[in-house]
């Protein structure tokens, strides 16, 4: 990705321009704020929005326009990770994977599962259940591969469940 400050063009995706997952941290980070801020002033998409503050760390506005959102589409399975994804800013990790987990049940079996099963291990990893985390992001990876995802989706299991691990084998 042309614009992308030193040494971030091997982190995965995040699903918008200007936005990757830190390998370390494996948090999404704004690498390019004005790819961002292009995308985000051409989008008409109130989730695009919702990310992009939750990756700034502003869960209280994102819980704002979350809200707005979610009442025209309540059903929109991205609305609804968001709605974890803003617990998990506020610190409020319990709440995100039990939300997390309500997903999990009701997408299992489906293209979804993998996706909602990253979502767990980020939540386990940042709030330091590495154990739990490495298993969620293998069970990810796993079906990410059997479903032949797209690569940038296997890459970024790959990477978390690699930095998972490497923090469990230190704990140890």
């Amino acid at each position: 990705m042309q614009g992308d400050l030193a040494g971030t063009s091997d982190w995965p995706e995040a699903g918008f321009p200007g936005i990757r997952v830190n390998p370390l941290t494996l948090m999404p980070e704004i690498i390019n704020a004005e790819a961002c801020s292009t995308a985000l002033a051409a989008s008409t998409d109130p989730a695009d929005h919702i990310f992009v503050l939750i990756v700034e760390g502003h869960a209280a506005e994102a819980a704002e326009l979350l809200a707005e959102a979610r009442f025209k589409d309540p059903e929109s399975f991205r609305l609804r990770a968001f709605e974890a994804e803003v617990l998990r800013v506020s610190h409020r990790s319990d709440r995100a994977l039990e939300l997390f987990k309500q997903l999990l049940a009701e997408f299992q079996g489906t293209e979804r599962e993998a996706l909602v099963l990253q979502y767990i291990g980020k939540v386990q990893y940042t709030s330091g259940h590495i154990s739990a985390a490495v298993e969620a992001f293998a069970r990810a990876l796993d079906l990410r591969v059997a479903q032949s995802a797209d690569a940038a989706q296997i890459y970024a299991s790959t990477v978390a469940l690699q930095r998972a691990r490497e923090v469990l084998d230190l704990a140890c």
